[in-house]
């Protein structure tokens, strides 16, 4: 069997080499480096030891990805002629190398036998330097690949590759959208190579500032102090909830249930969406963590009566996205907005065995009556049971409030019958809404809204003349009514 032995240089000094690695690399085989920009290169040059490089690919290829593969490709294009190489990397084989990666993936393919022989990483020295223990939590991320995702503020991060100004920026910017632009991080250059090492301290907004940055560069960024940094992510606040429904808990939090909290759910979406039409970002961040809120004591308070875990929301959610979304995650083809939604509401519904369009309104759940009525309508009309142009639902409105009326002047006594006309009628104004492209819940919030400013106008109006509401009449009031809507529609002009 061919075989590649993948030797660490370690971190930059001649003593971090292992006896393993100083006997593999002077043993005749074939020594083949990723590059030789390294300084325990010199062992090489001193010791009179062959050796190859494959700087070269780095010039004849746009990105890193590329590089790498290419770089495998030519190792197996060497066992051709040789039955066992030596391919030589910086570190330790098994830290923060992403040939190493490949290889180890495509070597079972080819039958190709790997070695691993280790020597110091930059890490061990990096750990030393910044006195961090391990223990305490510690993510090691190739700055290449760095996303806000891969974060977490709770951990210690050694963020690896920062080796040019264009991947120091671009990690900056990430960073900066997570601990801010004040926060102080560690700029460390040559760990562990003796009379080169040097430490930065700097602060996040600083990162591609520093004259120091080289392809021996790496970034520590200590776990939050939230004595000091009030910063707090999604498992702060699973861990939050789960204290205060515990038994040294708040009271309030250890006696609610599903039922008791089903209001306070209904109050946060709306407050969510009056932040919406307020366009106030700030507003809705926060009644977005009130949300969140009453997501995270119900999935708690089902943890503790053994029905589910958050794990189990979570995949939920991922695995309905995914499936729900083929053509991104399959590469199928969808090539507009209601093709989309369309084949959501198929796979949906398919998932469920629900197979007819009463048993699809039937799976709406008990939103709000416009809101409902607006979904149901919808549906009967992806199978063209609708009108075919407005004239229809203003009719139908016109229809049904003559039936109303009908009633009313008949005398009629019987509420049940009023509430079925009316129902009628709003079902009817609700289809308008849809034919005008209104949404009937926030037209009516929206004439709520508007009544109340116009009332508090009218009470304005009466304390400018010295009056009490309860004192006047109806003709006096509608007076007043008339003055509030002039007054505000010259404000808005």
């Amino acid at each position: 069997m061919k075989k590649i032995n993948v030797i660490g240089l370690g971190c930059g000094n001649i003593e971090s080499l292992t006896l393993g690695a100083v006997e593999k690399i002077k043993s005749g085989n074939k020594n083949i480096l990723r590059t030789k920009n390294h300084p325990t290169v010199e062992y090489f040059y001193e010791n009179k030891v062959d050796f190859t490089s494959m700087d070269y690919i780095y010039e004849t290829e746009d990105n890193f990805d590329d590089v790498y593969d290419k770089i495998v490709s030519a190792l197996f294009y060497e066992l051709e002629y040789n039955d066992e190489i030596n391919y030589i990397v910086p570190g330790h084989p098994m830290v923060a190398e992403k040939t190493v990666s490949i290889l180890l993936q495509r070597a079972s393919l080819k039958s190709v036998e790997i070695n691993i022989v280790p020597s110091e990483s930059f890490i061990e020295p990096l750990l030393a330097s910044l006195k961090i223990d391990p223990i305490d939590g510690i993510k090691i991320i190739d700055a290449l690949e760095l996303k806000t995702t891969h974060i977490d503020i709770n951990f210690n991060h050694i963020i690896c590759q920062v080796y040019n100004m264009r991947v120091a920026s671009e990690v900056k910017l990430i960073l900066s959208e997570i601990y801010g632009d004040e926060y102080d991080v560690y700029l460390v250059h040559y760990a562990g190579v003796k009379g080169k090492e040097l430490i930065e301290k700097i602060k996040v907004m600083e990162i591609d500032k520093s004259k120091n940055i080289g392809a021996l560069t790496s970034l520590v960024v200590l776990k939050v102090d939230k004595e000091k940094n009030p910063i707090y992510d999604f498992n702060d606040l699973v861990n939050i909830v789960a204290q205060l429904r515990s038994k040294d808990g708040c009271p309030w939090d250890r006696a609610q249930d599903h039922f008791t909290l089903r209001e306070n759910l209904i109050e946060e979406s709306y407050e969510v969406i009056e932040a919406i039409e307020e366009e106030d970002y700030d507003h809705l961040a926060e009644e977005l963590g009130d949300l969140i809120l009453q997501v995270l004591l119900h999935t708690q308070i089902a943890y503790e009566n053994g029905y589910f875990t958050l794990i189990d929301v979570t995949s939920s959610l991922a695995n309905k996205l995914i499936t729900r979304h083929p053509h991104i995650f399959l590469k199928k083809t969808l090539v507009n907005t209601e093709k989309v939604v369309y084949n959501w509401n198929m796979i949906k519904y398919g998932s469920r065995s629900i197979d007819t369009l009463s048993g699809r309104m039937e799976n709406i759940p008990r939103l709000p009556a416009l809101l409902r009525s607006k979904k149901i309508q919808n549906l009967a009309s992806e199978i063209g049971f609708d009108w075919i142009d407005i004239e229809g639902p203003i009719k139908k409105v016109l229809e049904e409030y003559n039936e109303l009326l009908e009633l009313i002047e008949n005398g009629e006594k019987n509420t049940l019958k009023y509430e079925d006309e009316l129902g009628d009628l709003l079902f009817s104004v609700v289809n308008l809404a849809r034919f005008l492209k209104v949404n009937p819940e926030i037209a009516l919030h929206k004439a709520t809204d508007k009544f109340i400013s116009r009332f508090r106008v009218v009470e304005e109006l009466a304390k400018e003349k010295d009056r009490n509401l309860l004192e006047m009449n109806i003709e006096e009031l509608d007076e007043l009514w008339d003055q509030a809507k002039t007054r505000l529609d010259d404000t808005t002009k």
